[in-house]
C-alpha cells in the first residue's frame, strides 16, 4: 500500500532527525573527549616533563683513589716535607688534600707516590724524588746548550757535579744573563715551553739613550716585528741616566731574542739584559754561575701555573 504524503514527509523528517541527531551526538562526544588546553597542577605551576619524578638524581659516589699496595697518604705528605705525620693527618682531616682530583679526608687511604697526583691547598706536590729542577744564574758569554761543539762555555759546566741528566727549559742568548731552569722532569719542561702554558718572564734591561714617555704605551700595545706583533704585559722605568735607561719588562712571548728586537725596533739598542723571574720563580740574590734547587713551594706553584 502506498504511503500517504504526510506519512512520507514524516518519515523523511524522521530520517533527517536520526541522521542529524547521530552526527550531533558524535560531534558532541568528540568535543567532550578532546582536552581543552593543558591542565595546571594543583599549585598552578607548569607541569613536570614526562617521566620526571621531581627528585634530583643521586650524586655519584667519589672515585676511589685508594691503592691497597700503596703508602699511607700522611706518610707520603710527611716525606714530601709537609711536616710531621700528625700534622699531615690534620691536613687530610681538614679536607685540604686532593689525590687525582678527589678530596680525601680518610686517614687510611694509601697512594702510589710514583703515579698519584697530590695537591695540598691547591698546590701540586712533586712526589717523585728522582725528579729535580734547578735555577741557574747564567753568566754572560755562556751559550744556552748542554754541550757546545765549538767548545764555548755551556750550561753543563755549572752542573757537572749533578748525577741527573738535566736539560734546559727555554734559552737566553750568549750576551744575556740571568735565570734559566734546568730539570730532568720532561712533563714540566714541555708545559713550560708549550705556547698554551707559557708563563710570564721578567727582564731587567739597560738600553742606550733616554727613552721617551710614550714608549711604555707602545710596548703595552705591541711592537711590530718581522715575525709578528710582540706585546709587553708590564713595563716600568727603573732608573734614568744621561746616556742610558734601565727598564723592567714582563712578557709571555718566548720568541728568539724578542726583547732585544723590540728595543731595536724603537731605536734603543740593549746594552745589558738580565732575566730576573720565570713565573713564580725569582732569581733573587743567586750569584752568576751558581745554582740552587727549587723549593717545594716554588716548584708546586710553578707546576700549578702550567696546569700540573
Amino acid at each position: 500500500m502506498r504511503m500517504s504524503t504526510p506519512d512520507r514527509r514524516r518519515g523523511a523528517n524522521d530520517g533527517r532527525q536520526r541522521t542529524g541527531g547521530s552526527g550531533g551526538r558524535g560531534a558532541q562526544g568528540r568535543s567532550q573527549g578532546k582536552p581543552q588546553g593543558r591542565p595546571q597542577s594543583k599549585q598552578g605551576g607548569a607541569r613536570r616533563p614526562s617521566g620526571s619524578t621531581g627528585r634530583q638524581a643521586p650524586a655519584e659516589p667519589p672515585r676511589d683513589v685508594h691503592d691497597p699496595d700503596g703508602i699511607r697518604l700522611q706518610k707520603v705528605l710527611a716525606t714530601a716535607g709537609l711536616g710531621s705525620r700528625r700534622a699531615c693527618e690534620e691536613l687530610i682531616s681538614e679536607g685540604r688534600v686532593e689525590v687525582d682530583g678527589v678530596q680525601v679526608r680518610e686517614l687510611g687511604v694509601r697512594v702510589d707516590p710514583a703515579t698519584a697526583v697530590v695537591h695540598v691547598d691547591g698546590m701540586r706536590l712533586q712526589l717523585d724524588t728522582s725528579l729535580v729542577t734547578l735555577v741557574l744564574n747564567k753568566p754572560r758569554g755562556v751559550v744556552s746548550t748542554m754541550h757546545d761543539p765549538e767548545g764555548r762555555a755551556s750550561l753543563t759546566d755549572f752542573v757537572a757535579d749533578r748525577t741527573e741528566r738535566l736539560f734546559h727549559v727555554g734559552r737566553l742568548d750568549a750576551d744575556s744573563e740571568g735565570l734559566l731552569l734546568l730539570t730532568n722532569d720532561g712533563e714540566l719542561a714541555n708545559r713550560l715551553t708549550h705556547p698554551a702554558h707559557e708563563v710570564a718572564k721578567t727582564y731587567l734591561v739597560t738600553v742606550q739613550g733616554t727613552v721617551s714617555g710614550n714608549l711604555q704605551n707602545k710596548f703595552l700595545h705591541g711592537i711590530e716585528l718581522d715575525d709578528g706583533v710582540a706585546k709587553a704585559d708590564a713595563y716600568r722605568v727603573v732608573d734614568r741616566l744621561p746616556d742610558q735607561t734601565m727598564i723592567e719588562i714582563v712578557l709571555h712571548s718566548g720568541r728568539n731574542r724578542v726583547v732585544r728586537r723590540m728595543f731595536d725596533e724603537v731605536g734603543h739598542p740593549v746594552t745589558q739584559l738580565v732575566r730576573t723571574r720565570v713565573g713564580p720563580v725569582a732569581l733573587g740574590n743567586l750569584r752568576p754561575g751558581t745554582t740552587r734547587v727549587l723549593g717545594r713551594t716554588e716548584l708546586g706553584t710553578l707546576m700549578s701555573a702550567v696546569g700540573l
